[in-house]
């Protein structure tokens, strides 16, 4: 069975991870693994970002608008559980996301769920889940709100996660609320007020998908919000028709 995360960064940034190539298998998402869970940076392949550069490079298009920055590609392999890879191209090139950081909310949100600091009341988990599945720039406001910018940051921060680090190009970052009015709270490299990296839109996903991100229970409560898009925009409408049997996690 295959698990495809996706998330558009810019104009193009796509994101895949294949659990398993044996259409017959059926693995339960978090994965199980008894190693120590290495850091993004610690599984990029050679091998893979050779196949990804001569993939890119062979298209003009791609290849012009990855010189230009405008294209930001990021892949991580985890149909081998012993030895799980990553390569991107332009991955540590921060940008304008959009309401891709919807998932630092996300995170942020069940975290303080799991510090008891928010209350998982009805209208709360409707929000967390419209906010994801049909990318609801309303509820995502809400939820801002429920939180606060400087919650967020602290989430995304915490040394477990390392989603935003200046040291390696910034990463996620929510900064505004998504709506005409409210103070702004940017990223301190760039001043942008919804940004990412796309390293670290993959490091998300990456743990996510392994259960490192707040715990176990909790990473599988996100994947669980953000299975089965309701949005059923181009990439997805797209991705029914190449990979049919596939479980698609979007944002």
């Amino acid at each position: 069975m295959k698990y495809i995360f996706t998330s558009i960064l810019s104009l193009f940034t796509l994101f895949i991870v294949a659990q398993s190539t044996n259409q017959n298998i059926k693995t339960e998402l978090p994965l199980q693994t008894n190693k120590k869970i290495k850091s993004i940076s610690e599984i990029k392949d050679a091998n893979l970002q050779s196949i990804l550069e001569k993939k890119i490079n062979a298209n003009k298009t791609w290849r012009r608008l990855v010189k230009k920055k405008k294209m930001s590609i990021g892949i991580v392999d985890l149909s081998d559980t012993s030895n799980f890879r990553y390569a991107g191209i332009n991955d540590n090139f921060m940008m304008y996301a959009a309401s891709l950081p919807k998932i630092a909310i996300l995170l942020a949100s069940v975290d303080a769920l799991e510090k008891k600091e928010l209350e998982y009341t009805d209208d709360v988990k409707n929000d967390m889940r419209i906010m994801i599945s049909k990318s609801n720039n309303s509820a995502a406001t809400r939820m801002i709100d429920r939180l606060g910018f400087e919650k967020i940051e602290n989430v995304l921060r915490d040394p477990k996660n390392k989603l935003y680090d200046e040291k390696t190009g910034g990463g996620l970052w929510v900064g505004k609320r998504y709506a005409a009015q409210g103070r702004r709270y940017p990223e301190p490299m760039k001043g942008i007020s919804h940004a990412a990296t796309t390293r670290q839109v993959c490091n998300f996903y990456y743990q996510m998908a392994l259960g490192n991100l707040v715990n176990r229970e909790r990473s599988k409560q996100m994947l669980d919000i953000m299975i089965k898009p309701e949005l059923h925009h181009k990439l997805v409408n797209t991705l029914d028709k190449i990979a049919p049997d596939a479980d698609i996690y979007t944002c």
